[in-house]
């Protein structure tokens, strides 16, 4: 007797267990709700993507495009009405999913409703984080119902103080869109600081990023965009439903303006200042906006621009009364161009009696000496928390973060979150929050991929808790769950290759010219060889990649050594000729270290520096380098028995 009813017991938990709904399937940002069914669906050589609306098609074509790129598989793209297997598209009036929420509803075929375009393509973003997680890309059945709890949901990068390709920007673009993120911030212009630079304003590092035509010679030489490629990079993000904001930050960081033309800065307030009692800073200001933002086809393509106002001077009430009225006056000059206008919140510090237009203008609330978020909701504006104490990274600075705490972020942190003023969550006031990375140190041997490795945790976590304030998953599971997910379809800047411990690419001998199947390995690698050395050419390469070179004879010492972002590191070492050597080089993210025969040439770690002809302060230095794999040199040197490993070999 009793073994019959431990075998109905048992009979009884196998058929629990083989008809249990599914749990909710992990994605980045959480999803708000679930409705788990028994099943899967599995996509097939004959899954097609068909849309109801019109509207739908540019997503639809974007969703297989993006679906081909990650699983090899490109479906049909269709307008008309789904069969079984198909992922259908179609829009639903539906005021409770907003401009952004949408549902799907997993069965014989994939439904994706929405209210808006915009909520359709975001629900693509979660069906391919998904599938990325299963061989067959296979969808648990259920019922998805997803709304953000705020429409601000981004990242400010500076460009100005360090230089960011185009092809990163483009790349981050796509990254921020398959989490459902929606601002990207492009900070225009800045300057390094004064005492880096001997104190000398002269030989201080300014850039303006933007080709300028109303002003030639005001345009960086060392990297800028072309009108052309940001109006068709702003273009191609507004596919993405990703927001660029542009940003031409005045009346301070403005040495670049004051360089071209030496009568634009402030003797009083330093060279970074603009001199507001000069009438021709308002001519050439007006002139700046006017060139981006004048015509029937504006080089500023988005509705909103932002015109900084940060940091300025409030030594005296006149200046600080100057301050308040260019900031007014350049919030309506936007305005007349039909955009709406985004301020850093600075009218705390700089109290006075001029009055500045509150009425539809966004402001970034960062640090709330400076603009006081009570204050400032009370007055009109609406914000954007961006709170300096929780969401800035400044790379190397020793101030700030230089990654951010995402444990407290993800446990602690809202965008109703404004530093120490709380709003009620979801606060119309309150538009949603973003994270910033600031490039403060110039000459700090920051790499782009050193950037990009500080911005994917914060993304990721800034992205979950901006669409989804309440997660249900612990930290912990969510960390070690969100390094498992791809950054975008047909994006891996970090260089991620594999996902188990392993050799990834050999070369019994490695001949010159060889194209291997991976452009570069990421931090945590090592590389290995045999080599038989013959005197090397200046210059002449191991291997290179769009972002980096390593040599096997450097340009300047004939060493082995790297360059990338325009800083050359060179290791203390160079074979002899006809020497026979075994070569090791690991990296991480913080270093790069060279072994020949097995012993320790040197480990090129953070180091203390005198950074640009400073003498004031040493600051610290990074020679990290993502190791470039692309191309192999033109080397006379047998290389044998290449080995490149994804993790780091003792």
């Amino acid at each position: 007797m009793n073994r019959f009813i431990c075998l109905v017991v048992a009979c009884m938990f196998v058929a629990t267990a083989l008809y249990a709904e599914n749990a909710k399937p992990f994605v980045v940002p959480e999803l708000k709700e679930w409705t788990g069914r028994d099943g899967v669906f599995v996509p097939g050589e004959r899954t097609r993507v068909v849309y109801g609306d019109d509207a739908l098609g540019n997503v639809a074509a974007i969703f297989a495009e993006d679906y081909a790129s990650m699983f090899g598989m490109a479906p049909e793209v269709l307008k008309g009405k789904p069969k079984a297997g198909d992922f259908f598209m179609t829009l639903v009036p539906d005021d409770s999913l907003g401009q952004e929420g949408y549902t799907i509803d997993i069965d014989r075929f994939v439904r994706i409703s929405a209210g808006k375009s915009e909520g359709v393509y975001w629900a693509t973003r979660t069906l391919l984080q998904i599938g990325e997680q299963t061989p067959d890309h296979r969808l648990p059945k259920g019922f998805v119902r997803d709304v953000p709890d705020y429409p601000v949901r981004g990242i400010m990068l500076d460009c100005g103080r360090k230089f960011i390709p185009m092809s990163y920007l483009r790349d981050l673009v796509k990254i921020l869109s398959y989490y459902k993120m929606n601002v990207l911030h492009v900070h225009l212009n800045d300057n390094g600081f004064k005492q880096y630079f001997n104190n000398d304003w002269d030989k201080t590092y300014a850039a303006f990023r933007l080709e300028c035509e109303t002003f030639p010679g005001l345009t960086s030489r060392d990297g800028y965009y072309s009108k052309g490629e940001f109006v068709d990079f702003q273009t191609d993000a507004a596919d993405r439903f990703v927001e660029i904001i542009p940003e031409i930050d005045a009346p301070a960081h403005t040495l670049a303006f004051s360089r071209y033309s030496p009568v634009l800065g402030s003797k009083e307030y330093g060279m970074d200042h603009l001199d507001l009692s000069e009438s021709e800073v308002y001519s050439f200001m007006d002139s700046l906006f006017a060139e981006y933002l004048g015509g029937e086809s504006p080089v500023f393509v988005g509705r909103r621009v932002h015109i900084g106002t940060d940091e300025y001077s409030n030594k005296d009430k006149a200046v600080v009364e100057q301050f308040r009225a260019f900031t007014d006056r350049y919030i309506r000059y936007v305005e007349s161009f039909g955009k709406q206008a985004c301020v850093w919140g600075a009218l705390t510090h700089a109290d006075g009696d001029t009055p500045v237009k509150a009425d539809d203008v966004v402001m970034y609330a960062w640090y709330n000496g400076y603009a006081d978020p009570d204050e400032m909701v009370r007055q009109g504006y609406k914000l954007v928390s961006i709170p300096d104490r929780y969401t800035y990274i400044v790379p190397l600075a020793g101030y700030y973060y230089d990654y951010l705490n995402t444990r407290y972020l993800y446990d602690k942190w809202t965008p109703a979150h404004v530093a120490d003023a709380v709003f009620e969550e979801r606060d119309s006031s309150v538009l949603g929050g973003m994270f910033a990375v600031w490039n403060d140190v110039v000459g700090n041997g920051i790499s782009v991929k050193d950037i990009h490795h500080r911005v994917m945790p914060a993304l990721q976590t800034i992205a979950t808790k901006t669409w989804n304030a309440a997660p249900s998953l612990a930290f912990d599971e969510f960390d070690a769950e969100r390094g498992g997910l791809s950054e975008a379809p047909g994006v891996n800047q970090s260089a991620k290759i594999g996902h188990e411990k392993g050799v990834v690419y050999e070369a019994s001998e490695l001949l010159p010219g060889t194209l291997s199947p991976y452009g570069e390995i990421g931090y945590g690698y090592t590389v290995t060889f045999d080599m038989e050395a013959r005197t090397e050419a200046l210059g002449t390469e191991l291997f290179r990649s769009p972002y980096a070179v390593f040599y096997l004879s450097d340009p300047v010492s004939g060493m082995f050594g790297f360059a990338r972002d325009g800083y050359l590191n060179t290791f203390g070492f160079r074979p002899y000729d006809n020497e026979k050597i075994s070569v090791k080089i690991t990296g991480d993210s913080v270093s790069t270290s060279l072994f020949v025969n097995g012993e320790l040439v040197e480990r090129m770690g953070v180091e203390k520096r005198y950074l640009n002809e400073g003498t004031e302060a040493k600051n610290d230095f990074i020679r990290t380098l993502v190791f470039p794999l692309e191309k192999a040199g033109d080397f006379k040197s047998r290389i044998t028995d290449l080995k490149v490993y994804n993790y780091i070999v003792d």
